[in-house]
């Protein structure tokens, strides 16, 4: 137990990367002492405990965070509260769960540690290990959401220091939780601005193409106008931050197609896609606006014909994609000022929003890459990972 306590001061400081923790795990065979062996079991719960808690403080994540951090502290008991309720109780003595909540109120008006002992801890029977309590407060931006209480026989100097290392370890876990829900909130918000700002420019031009067809070809005017309630359903669809790249290029032909009906014989459009990528899973929206903008800043001021090209690609472990066209172009200095979000209007929002998300979702080594130059047309490229955890088009 000691060796245990020992280590959760590292536990606290570091993280726990998965592959690190693997190949450790895998030589664990290999570690000669106890404290060594105590140390990488540590490790090795901690990392149990924490997808739980990357969904935040609820119910179902600390009854099973719950399991491994009694693990970690040894003890008879251990119990979570969020600031209303108790969460969790993992061990003996379950005849002292209700009194967690009441044990827990001082740490969660005062934010502090607190030592409870067999007079308001202990019940009348003698055999029960449930004689003292370690209550540690939980905190997210230096505010008290809950607490965890180790319960158990003794209540040393040695395990209030473990209890409270736990404790900051659970409130790193929250945290990263909250930023999770932040980044969510963020592509959520990025998506509503795409919408807002494709639907008034575009819903205008397809409408007032659709109703020239009316009188000269109804069938022709039907046929749109089933393409563009399909078009609108997908980009108003209300769930999943993710679709395949096969949904996306669907509602990329019907948007090209009413856009063909508008240019005529002056859009040319050449796609060229790997099948093996179309079931890669990409965020909402992340092609679609690379079209648009092609055809909205690109070949609207371009006198005489214009040309798209959209490329898919397989490319080992990442799906390549590419939209070019021989528009008018952008200077590259307001290009960059576009993506670092200095100028965010006119041309180019629509790329910025779909750059940011890029990076929130993969990293900054998948943002867009952009070639143009005034009167050189356009190439806008971006890698997308065949498979990311909490990536799915499901």
């Amino acid at each position: 137990m000691e060796a245990v306590i020992a280590t959760l001061v590292v536990v606290a400081v570091i993280g726990v990367p998965a592959l690190l923790l693997r190949r450790v795990l895998r030589g664990r065979r290999d570690l000669g002492g106890p404290v060594d062996r105590a140390t990488f079991e540590t490790l090795h719960t901690a990392s149990l405990a924490a997808p739980p808690l990357r969904s935040g403080l609820t119910a179902q994540g600390a009854e099973k965070a719950a399991r491994h951090l009694g693990v970690l502290l040894g003890q008879a008991a251990l119990a979570i509260t969020n600031a209303e309720e108790l969460l969790a109780w993992e061990g003996a003595g379950g005849h002292h769960a209700q009194a967690a909540l009441d044990h827990a109120k001082d740490t969660l008006a005062g934010g502090r540690t607190r030592v409870l002992g067999p007079d308001v801890v202990a019940c009348g029977d003698l055999d029960c290990p449930v004689r003292h309590a370690i209550v540690v407060p939980l905190t997210t931006d230096d505010r008290v959401v809950g607490t965890l209480t180790a319960y158990g026989t003794q209540a040393s100097a040695g395990l209030v220091r473990a209890a409270e290392e736990v404790g900051r370890w659970v409130d790193a876990q929250l945290e990263l939780a909250d930023l999770d829900r932040s980044r969510t909130l963020l592509m959520e918000a990025e998506v509503r601005a795409l919408r807002a700002q494709i639907s008034p420019h575009f819903i205008y031009n397809s409408l007032t193409t659709i109703a020239s067809f009316v009188r000269t070809d109804p069938e022709r005017a039907r046929e749109l106008l089933l393409e563009f309630a399909d078009f609108t359903r997908y980009s108003f669809r209300r769930h999943g931050d993710f679709t395949t790249l096969a949904e996306e290029l669907r509602s990329i032909d019907r948007y090209l197609l009413l856009e063909r009906a508008r240019f005529g014989d002056d859009l040319h459009v050449t796609l060229r896609i790997a099948p093996e990528v179309l079931p890669v899973a990409v965020p909402f929206l992340c092609v679609q606006p690379l079209v648009e903008n092609a055809v909205r800043h690109g070949l609207e001021g371009k006198p005489g014909p214009g040309r798209i090209t959209i490329l898919a690609e397989d490319g080992g472990a990442e799906c390549v994609i590419s939209v070019e066209d021989d528009g008018v172009g952008m200077d590259p200095d307001r290009m960059r000022r576009v993506l670092a979000g200095e100028a965010r209007s006119g041309a180019g929002i629509g790329l910025a929003n779909v750059d940011e998300r890029q990076r929130q979702v993969y990293g900054d080594a998948y943002g867009l890459v952009v070639e143009t130059a005034e009167g050189a047309g356009m190439k806008v490229s971006l890698r997308v990972p065949k498979y990311r955890p909490g990536v799915s088009a499901t």
